[in-house]
């Protein structure tokens, strides 16, 4: 099984979305083969609370106003460190990026196949090192 039609539009709008709010390290996940509650995994990080918590309101409007698209489930809100959107057909995950590299759900979902997503999001692979490099913080050392 792959995933639908309709969670890769899904998937390809948020990346975008997300790609907008500068998200670093956007990638999407077909898990459509090893879950049975949804089709696609997207994550993305920032550095802040702040961007976390914007990414995720761009994500929830865009969908929302393009695709007709509202969440089942909206959780991690008070800490703005985990924020995840259930849209069924998929799961949104925007983290901080401390969050990113301690729980690395790349390491968990990389037998599955990646997602083709917008260019703009493809650009931002690697954007989460640049900045912790730029702001003095050694490698995988986000806090």
């Amino acid at each position: 099984m792959t995933a639908t039609d309709r969670a890769i539009e899904l998937v390809s709008t948020a990346a975008q979305a997300a790609a907008d709010r500068l998200a670093h390290d956007i990638i999407a996940y077909d898990v459509s083969d090893v879950l049975s509650i949804t089709d696609a995994f997207l994550l993305a990080s920032a550095p802040n609370d702040r961007q976390v918590k914007s990414i995720v309101d761009e994500i929830e409007e865009r969908l929302n106003k393009e695709l007709g698209a509202k969440p089942v489930r909206r959780e991690g809100d008070r800490d703005a460190r985990w924020i995840l959107l259930d849209y069924v057909d998929i799961v949104v995950h925007v983290q901080h990026s401390e969050e990113r590299v301690f729980y690395a759900l790349e390491r968990l979902w990389k037998d599955c196949p990646e997602l083709p997503l917008p260019e703009d999001a493809v650009k931002t692979r690697g954007k989460g090192q640049e900045h912790a490099e730029l702001h003095g913080k050694a490698d995988g050392e986000l806090s």
